[in-house]
């Protein structure tokens, strides 16, 4: 995450894990006409056998983060906050993500080049120090933790049955697949100077 989502994130945590779920990590991504705030929550651990993140949840989250939001006004500029669970291609914020899905597939965007590439797609092999060893293309390639900008897991689509329809078989328009993130209503903040943001649910 970058420095500004790594601030949110720990701004936050707190509110979000008193609602019953885990604040995973944040993308903050500026843009010209305004700031996106993505959360990605998930079921605390002790409660990953037994459940998983549904629409109430992040509908909650999003509740309490934006009254948060409100007060503490670390966001200058006006944002979209979104909430959402991980989803089968799930995000890896943290050291201890890459250690739980070892043996699992990853896409990896590194923040500078390494072997003169800025990209690469590998099983996270093991967990050396801080530093993630993937397997590429049959060969290791040790990563510094702090050296990567995102990665997102690469599902198994055969083994999850969700494997790509034949030609002339896809889904229906609006269809949804098992596994597809649950994501609360995007909310949009519009800063006035030394006021609290107001939210309305964004127009579809």
């Amino acid at each position: 995450m970058s420095d500004k989502a790594n601030d949110i994130a720990n701004l936050l945590a707190p509110t979000v894990q008193a609602l019953g779920v885990e604040l995973l990590g944040i993308e903050y991504l500026p843009a010209p006409g305004g700031a996106t705030v993505r959360l990605y929550i998930d079921v605390q651990e002790a409660e990953r056998a037994t459940r998983h993140v549904n629409i109430e949840d992040c509908e909650a989250v999003s509740r309490e983060v934006s009254a948060q939001l409100d007060v503490e006004d670390p966001i200058s500029g006006n944002y979209t906050l979104e909430v959402s669970s991980p989803g089968v291609d799930r995000p890896l914020f943290r050291l201890e993500h890459y250690a739980r899905f070892v043996g699992e597939s990853a896409k990896v965007v590194l923040k500078l080049p390494q072997d003169r590439r800025r990209r690469l797609q590998g099983v996270i092999s093991r967990i050396e120090g801080d530093s993630i060893v993937f397997t590429v293309d049959d060969a290791d390639m040790t990563v510094a933790f702090d050296n990567i900008d995102k990665a997102r897991l690469v599902p198994d689509w055969a083994a999850l049955g969700l494997a790509p329809e034949k030609p002339g078989g896809g889904r229906k328009a609006g269809a949804k697949k098992a596994g597809d993130a649950k994501r609360a209503p995007a909310k949009q903040a519009k800063k006035k100077p030394n006021q609290p943001a107001a939210r309305k649910p964004r127009a579809e």
